[in-house]
């Protein structure tokens, strides 16, 4: 290489660097667009019991490796889930749902006291093996600022959010009535690594809360894909791992304890909110973008069906080459808001999935819940995505940000107000018999599950109302129910109090809120609503977040600015080399800066 050729490559990476401004901290439930790069908020008890505060910060952390003269950019970003759980273990659950018949909607949920040495406590990502500790360490509570800590269970939670309670018997259930629990739809819960025991914790939180069981099937991965249609009324789990590419293999990721604890959570509550509905945990390789973006592939592939994903990287430069990924015909998408306050992530930040806030629920067993935005959640106005048609000035509260604003819905997810997960920890260590752990989990890695559930059992009930699969939901979210005062009124609970951040942007107020969206669901009423509504066009296929060489190969860069339409926590993972071909897995081929920006002309 000459040194006019050495001087120009260095140009380009420093250039593409610049031009992309990509710094993303990765993260179940997304961190705040406006924390530092690799930095993400930990949420303690320290307020109250209904609201947490971010306080503590942790880094992620990533290698940029420059190697070999082929000049081969590569970023490797550590990414982590941002579940949280109380620093305290809950009461152990009342068996009384166990023989069926949802006998616990109508008590009030477990109370814990947080013993004031644990009252500072993070909560992000905190491990139950870390908990364990702290509960041995000190178990009185404060005498001078009590707090508490309450824990819902699935009874109690559909019961607060009007969803019809689960019968002790699901024999002889009407094709309607098995609908209503998500009969004949796939849920993909997208997360890293391995949950060795995905499958017995989630029969163990079956058999506690009185839900049907789940069948464990396996799927050999040389098989034909999309998956065949879900039949008949009996829930089944797959497991599957997913490689970066988009493809399976029949060998498991490695295993990581706080993934493992995010897949028990996402499992358990997305089969407790649709207890018929066949649910695919999709197990990424590895936490990088290339490990989870080829994980949504993969869910892509095997459709139809509801993808949840409880995790985010900081909103930057790329988000908007990456809206490809869920275009998908057949398809829709909800991902976590954030769990660090205000800020925005991908992929809740794209145009094409749903976007899912935090509250703090207050509910006693009877009566109406009443909801506040949970301080943690995420939310806010993107300042890359353009403002969709969907997010028109009709939807009260909407009013004229010129961008996309995040969140569209909201669900419960303050730890404080958590909901049970039963975990198995210690997967590394064999043992004979392996005790499961109660916890009390929240996070917007908790409401992103249960919304995407909530989608399944509206297309079960469009499918008997013999109309087809939302897809996209968002123009029935804001158009057909935000819009219309009666619709709206009767669909959401309009979340009107707490904030997650400074200043009236970040304030719930009447209608449309950032840190809420249009609200939560009022169950039944929300469904059959939604039951009625017209299904959403399939979006282009080509647009300026994907555009096109000639001949179809995807447009990575234009424009003159770098642009990414598969990152995969990559910069440059797609480039273009002087002969005119491409190439992947980050070979840069020695461009020269007039090939980057100058050769390679607009795609259409």
């Amino acid at each position: 290489m000459s040194g006019d050729d050495s001087r120009s490559l260095r140009k380009v990476r420093k250039l593409a660097l610049l031009l992309l401004g990509l710094q993303p901290s990765f993260g179940c439930g997304g961190d705040s667009g406006s924390t530092p790069a690799f930095q993400s908020n930990s949420v303690s008890v320290a307020d109250s019991a209904a609201s947490l505060k971010s306080e503590t910060a942790e880094s992620a952390s990533a290698t940029l490796v420059f190697e070999n003269q082929d000049a081969t950019l590569s970023s490797q970003i550590i990414a982590e889930p941002t579940y949280h759980l109380a620093p305290v273990f809950p009461p152990p659950p009342i068996p009384v749902d166990a023989p069926g018949g949802s006998q616990s909607a109508n008590l009030a949920p477990q109370v814990s006291l947080i013993p004031e040495s644990l009252q500072t406590e993070p909560t992000l990502r905190l491990k139950v093996d870390e908990l364990e500790a702290s509960a041995q360490a000190d178990t009185l509570p404060s005498a001078v600022a009590p707090q508490t800590a309450v824990t819902y269970s699935p009874a109690q939670i559909r019961a607060a959010y009007g969803l019809p309670p689960v019968p002790a018997s699901l024999t002889g259930l009407s094709a309607a009535q098995a609908a209503q629990f998500g009969a004949g739809q796939t849920i993909y819960i997208v997360d890293a690594y391995h949950d060795l025991y995905a499958y017995s914790e989630l029969t163990a939180f079956s058999q506690l809360f009185g839900l049907p069981a789940c069948t464990n099937s396996t799927l050999a991965p040389t098989a034909s894909l999309p998956l065949p249609s879900s039949t008949g009324n009996g829930a089944t789990f797959y497991q599957v791992y997913a490689t970066s590419s988009g493809g399976m293999t029949s060998t498991p990721p490695a295993y990581d304890a706080n993934w493992a604890v995010e897949s028990a959570l996402d499992v358990q509550w997305a089969h407790a909110i649709a207890p018929l509905a066949r649910i695919v945990l999709i197990e990424a390789p590895d936490a990088s973008m290339a490990g989870m973006t080829g994980a949504i592939q993969l869910a892509n592939r095997m459709g139809p069906g509801v993808v949840s994903m409880s995790f985010g990287a900081n909103e930057a430069s790329y988000v908007t080459s990456l809206d490809s990924y869920f275009k998908t015909t057949g398809m829709s998408y909800y991902a976590a808001t954030g769990d660090n306050g205000a800020g925005l992530s991908w992929p809740a930040v794209s145009p094409n999935v749903v976007a899912v806030g935090g509250t703090s629920l207050s509910f006693a067993g009877s009566g109406s819940r009443s909801e506040t935005v949970w301080s943690g959640t995420g939310g806010g106005v993107s300042a890359y995505q353009s403002r969709p048609g969907y997010q028109a000035s009709t939807v009260p509260g909407m009013g004229s940000a010129t961008r996309r604003s995040v969140a569209d819905v909201a669900f419960n997810a303050n730890p404080a107000t958590g909901q049970y997960v039963a975990v198995i920890r210690n997967q590394t260590t064999p043992a004979s018999y392996l005790p499961v752990s109660w916890v009390t989990a929240g996070g917007t890695s908790l409401s992103t599950p249960q919304w995407a559930a909530l989608m399944a059992v509206a297309n079960a009930m469009r499918a008997q109302a013999g109309k087809p699969a939302l897809g996209d939901p968002h123009n029935p979210l804001y158009a057909d129910l935000g819009s219309n005062s009666a619709n709206y009124a009767a669909s959401f609970l309009d979340v009107t109090q707490g904030n997650n951040g400074a200043g009236a942007a970040n304030a719930a107020k009447a209608g449309y809120d950032t840190p809420t969206g249009l609200g939560t669901p009022n169950g039944l009423n929300f469904l059959n609503r939604l039951t009625g509504v017209s299904a959403t066009p399939a979006p282009p296929a080509c647009d300026r977040g994907q555009r096109q060489w000639p001949g179809g190969k995807p447009a990575d860069l234009y424009d003159g600015s770098v642009q990414f339409q598969s990152l995969h926590l990559e910069p440059l993972r797609s480039s273009r080399r002087d002969d005119g071909e491409w190439e992947r897995g980050g070979q840069l081929a020695e461009p020269r800066l007039g090939n980057l920006l100058g050769d390679l002309g607009r795609p259409g």
